[in-house]
């Protein structure tokens, strides 16, 4: 498995985890059952999740206060799954600059979202990037 592909997978595990409102280990760790990983891509799901666990709120809280008018709530849900996934890849892995989560961000969102969410998170992450 690439990286690419584990970061496909572990945004698919993010929304799921927004669905069920359980970001928990053990929630990922039920997801690993369903959908294994194993070696270097499983230790970067692994990362990703943590750092996101425990710094959801500071994540939301970034994410609103660098979206013009679409808070998370709003947000559809596959959005923010990317949008989740994009900043806590900056802030947890030092291997990845920020351009590059940005780009895999969009490309996700070209496969994933909308019409309009490359361009719509593109402008949050490019904005996140600059409040970090």
């Amino acid at each position: 498995m690439t990286r690419n592909e584990a970061r496909d997978r572990l945004m698919q595990m993010i929304f799921q985890m927004d669905a069920q409102n359980d970001f928990s280990a053990e929630a990922r760790d039920k997801y690993f059952e369903n959908y294994p990983v194993r070696g270097k891509q499983a230790e970067y799901i692994t990362e990703v999740h943590e750092y996101l666990m425990n710094n959801i709120e500071t994540i939301d809280k970034l994410i609103d206060e660098s979206s013009n008018g679409w808070k998370t709530g709003r947000m559809a849900k596959m959005d923010l799954a990317i949008v989740r996934l994009a900043i806590a890849e900056i802030r947890a892995m030092d291997d990845v600059p920020s351009a590059v989560a940005i780009n895999e961000a969009v490309n996700l969102a070209k496969i994933y979202g909308t019409e309009n969410s490359p361009k719509f998170i593109n402008g949050l992450l490019g904005k996140a990037v600059e409040l970090l």
